[in-house]
């Protein structure tokens, strides 16, 4: 099943237990609230669904895995609501992968930014290339990483996450994300990535789903709250993105 929108898409395919996700946007694979949404909704759909063992969620193409927010849709906002909706998107998707009671497996094969950053982080198992260096660059752009900022500090760590977030300029490498614990496995080939996709999720797939969403819910224990926490932390960012500040510094950033 594929929607199309805003020029991208998400799309999602099932085969043999395994529901495969992929979103993408000609913008670096950007996310716009529409297809935030959709995302929602279709990760929502899959952790539901009795077939599904596993879930797999990408992008397309070979270069950014997620640009992050989209450039564009920030600029357009032009009050709190709007800007609690958009930022409420990020909150939406990282809660859908974070309840589903199926592991999801990210397939990384590029740069991640901002929001990517935050959906690798929310991710059970996160695979990627040596290229997938990570960056987040809200603080740069004038807000902050505040929704995907629990699912960050969750898997790396107060320490790393604050020096990502306070050094929103400087690209972090793959082996940084790796030794931190945001990313599982790097690979330096995209049919090593491929494979080790294949091995992880076969070993699911002949798992005890039961014992899996077991796992699963102790895993993310502690995070009960993040319904209402997310939701608090993108209306801050919706007010922040109002300020001349921020929209000064984001049209920098567009002419670059």
């Amino acid at each position: 099943m594929e929607k199309i929108i805003e020029g991208g898409y998400v799309k999602s395919e099932f085969h043999n237990g395994i529901t495969s996700i992929e979103f993408f946007h000609p913008q670096r694979n950007s996310l716009p609230g529409k297809i935030l949404d959709e995302m929602a909704q279709t990760i929502h759909r899959a952790g539901n669904d009795e077939y599904t063992r596993v879930i797999i969620l990408r992008s397309a193409g070979d270069h950014a895995f997620c640009a992050g927010a989209s450039f564009d849709e920030l600029l357009a906002i032009k009050n709190e609501e709007e800007g609690l909706h958009f930022f409420s998107g990020f909150a939406h998707v990282i809660n859908a992968m974070r309840t589903a009671p199926k592991f999801v497996i990210a397939r990384i094969q590029g740069r991640c930014v901002g929001g990517g950053v935050g959906i690798a982080a929310a991710a059970d198992y996160a695979i990627a290339m040596d290229t997938a260096e990570i960056k987040l660059s809200e603080l740069a752009v004038g807000i902050g990483p505040f929704v995907v900022g629990p699912a960050v500090e969750r898997k790396i760590g107060v320490s790393a996450f604050s020096q990502l977030a306070m050094d929103a300029t400087l690209w972090r490498s793959a082996d940084w994300a790796q030794k931190r614990g945001l990313y599982a496995e790097v690979y330096s080939q995209t049919d090593h990535l491929d494979e080790s996709v294949r091995r992880m999720t076969d070993t699911l797939l002949h798992s005890n789903p039961a014992a899996m969403a077991a796992m699963k819910k102790i895993f993310w224990k502690g995070t009960e709250n993040w319904d209402q926490l997310l939701i608090e932390r993108a209306k801050i960012s919706g007010k922040l993105v109002l300020s001349e500040f921020t929209r000064e510094a984001i049209l920098k950033f567009k002419k670059k």
